[in-house]
């Protein structure tokens, strides 16, 4: 090779790597504009993947847990679980005749939510205990499958599991393909969601961690069967979850992603411990797209952690600006 191929070879072969560098790069995450947290994300994988970094993390040790209601799918107007136990509640009623006359269930079959809602958080477990329990868990397990392929949102008017957001559909698969094990850690029922996890997320059912009700070995035709009971075990929510994520998975996570004050904690537990951490807050700010609220919604509120995000060096993603589109195309 003369001297001025290989000035010319020298010279282009940093372009070209680097050209490739981009163009890979900009197939990263591609429903995520190139703001501040794609680039947070990608940076902070980058370093923790890298063998030759300083901050790298064996594979064993990558964990990301996800708050799924507000973060992974739509969580307004009402959670997708109330709006299933008012569902259930309505369809047993014809079981229940002292229903028309007793609280809160006279309002969910009068369609008045704001008695509903008036009930606290006593009417609703009362409604989810009546709506929950009294089965197995396979039957449980049949009826919710059931009620998800016929469900759908009453403003986007598509089934609830497509109503999950696409970029944090991605971000799970990029995640995993840098050996990142995802977990969901949800204040929502853990048997209600490992139905339809994996087909949606691609997250299976042992990897879902959420708030429980007790069940009891038992018998049924001779056939051992567990059975649901109108009893809450644990609820895994706010303080709950580092606790639960303690509990099952083992290990304190690398990476959480929240959106409400009930993550707080977990967020807060994650990225206190040693060496690299990461903490995402996803803020709720596009009324076209989606829906915009935070620090007074009733349904995930986001006051605390918005105000902690900074101090802390958690990422917020701002909907409206951050994401190029919020649901999968049909």
């Amino acid at each position: 090779m003369n001297r001025r191929r290989l000035l010319i070879f020298l010279a282009g072969c940093p372009f070209l790597f680097l050209s490739r560098i981009a163009a890979a790069d900009d197939d990263l995450l591609p429903s995520w504009n190139d703001t501040t947290p794609r680039q947070n994300i990608l940076n902070f994988v980058a370093r923790v993947t890298d063998e030759t970094s300083p901050h790298f993390v064996p594979v064993e040790e990558r964990i990301a847990v996800f708050d799924n209601d507000g973060t992974l799918w739509c969580e307004q107007p009402m959670y997708v679980q109330l709006s299933f136990a008012l569902d259930r509640v309505k369809r047993l009623a014809s079981e229940h005749p002292e229903w028309k006359t007793k609280q809160p269930f006279k309002a969910v079959l009068e369609g008045d939510m704001k008695a509903v809602a008036a009930s606290g958080e006593k009417g609703l477990v009362e409604l989810v205990m009546a709506s929950h329990t009294g089965m197995t868990t396979d039957e449980f397990t049949a009826i919710v499958s059931n009620w998800m392929a016929d469900a759908q949102h009453p403003k986007f008017k598509r089934p609830y599991t497509e109503c999950v957001y696409q970029p944090m559909l991605e971000l799970l698969e990029y995640l995993r393909s840098h050996g990142f094990k995802t977990y969901i850690v949800s204040g929502g029922g853990v048997e209600f969601m490992r139905p339809w996890a994996l087909d949606v997320y691609g997250i299976p059912p042992e990897q879902v961690v959420g708030s429980t009700i007790k069940t009891t070995f038992d018998r049924r035709d001779g056939k051992p069967v567990l059975m649901r009971l109108p009893e809450i075990d644990f609820i895994d929510d706010k303080a709950g979850k580092p606790v639960a994520i303690n509990k099952f998975i083992g290990r304190r996570p690398l990476m959480a992603f929240g959106n409400s004050d009930g993550d707080f904690e977990m967020l807060e537990w994650t990225t206190s411990g040693d060496g690299p951490r990461f903490g995402l807050l996803v803020h709720h700010t596009d009324a076209d797209r989606e829906y915009a609220y935070d620090r007074k919604s009733s349904i995930g509120r986001l006051d605390k952690g918005l105000d902690a995000a900074k101090p802390n060096s958690w990422t917020v993603v701002n909907m409206k600006d951050d994401w190029k589109t919020i649901f999968p195309d049909r």
